[in-house]
């Protein structure tokens, strides 16, 4: 004979009882206008009014730009993963190609600013993505400086050599490592040469941008041992510089620092810039020798107004 199901789950059946009926409460009129989407659409409008402008550029593309007596200076950040042609979930933290590399042709063809400040954090991520991003910085012809905080790793390594000069923090680390792919793979020798050609254009690119050796680089990517599940090396901060990796070891200041000895550095080379040593800014020096061409055209304008005026008496 079958026991019931109940008991044999280990289920206890308790007599029915009749709920307790609770006071009858009115119900609180709705107030227009409070509802939850729309008292959130108000408080997001309200937070973007009482913004600065340039706390809304820094949420809006996470870069901000500075001014003061020594020059203009834009600083970006590269953090997280760079993410490729395809949208990452929004869980990730992600730099985006297409943000920044407008960004870099705007700050180049810009006369207000005098040099960029590259904050790196990254993880890695997309491989063409990256070096887009990296070619972009190392053509630029002002003055660049690049920080590693935290960590630069996998593609982060040739965006963090792309500037005319490198910093590390101490406690930064980078990661070197082959080209890994996801995705289906074709197991047939082309596949594989396709991965040769593509870490011969990161190596290239790196070498040709810090000082380190390309036999150096390949050893430390290729390295057995040192990772748990993966191929290559950890670098951290002094190390990178001891390799010719990175320049210097240092911090935001050390960083600021170099970038205004280049910025002082570039208007000496340009005298032109240079007209107005108070001024700053690469725009007002720049407009100097306008205005005073102004000056005198209205000064010469004024001067043959009057010769007329005695002519017609």
């Amino acid at each position: 004979m079958f026991r019931p199901v109940l008991q044999t789950i280990g289920c206890t059946i308790f007599p029915c009882r009749a709920p307790k009926t609770l006071p009858r409460q009115n119900p609180v009129p709705a107030v227009a206008g409070e509802s939850g989407s729309v008292s959130e659409e108000k408080g997001e409008e309200k937070n973007n009014e009482n913004r600065n402008p340039q706390q809304q550029q820094i949420v809006d593309m996470s870069s901000i730009t500075s001014k003061n007596r020594r020059g203009v200076v834009h600083c970006l950040t590269i953090v997280g993963q760079i993410e490729g042609h395809q949208v990452l979930p929004p869980s990730n933290k992600t730099t985006k190609y297409e943000h920044v590399m407008p960004q870099l042709a705007a700050i180049e063809e810009s006369d207000e600013i005098d040099g960029v400040l590259i904050l790196l954090n990254t993880v890695g991520g997309d491989i063409e993505a990256g070096l887009g991003i990296a070619e972009l910085i190392a053509g630029m012809k002002k003055p660049t400086v690049s920080l590693v905080l935290g960590g630069g790793h996998s593609i982060g390594v040739p965006l963090a050599v792309s500037a005319k000069q490198s910093f590390i923090a101490p406690s930064a680390a980078m990661t070197i490592h082959p080209v890994r792919l996801n995705g289906m793979v074709i197991g047939v020798p082309q596949t594989f040469n396709y991965f040769e050609r593509i870490q011969e254009r990161i190596v290239q690119f790196v070498t040709r941008n810090s000082r380190i050796s390309k036999e150096e680089f390949t050893r430390l990517m290729l390295k057995t041992g040192e990772l748990a599940a993966d191929v290559g090396s950890v670098i951290y901060g002094e190390q990178a510089v001891e390799l010719g990796l990175i320049d210097h070891v240092g911090s935001l200041s050390d960083a600021l620092e170099c970038l205004y000895g280049m910025i002082e550095s570039s208007r000496k080379e340009h005298p032109r810039d240079s007209l107005l040593p108070e001024a700053g800014t690469a725009a007002e020096n720049r407009e100097a020798p306008h205005r005073e061409k102004r000056r005198k055209s209205g000064k010469n304008v004024g001067e043959t107004g009057e010769k007329s005026e005695e002519k017609r008496r």
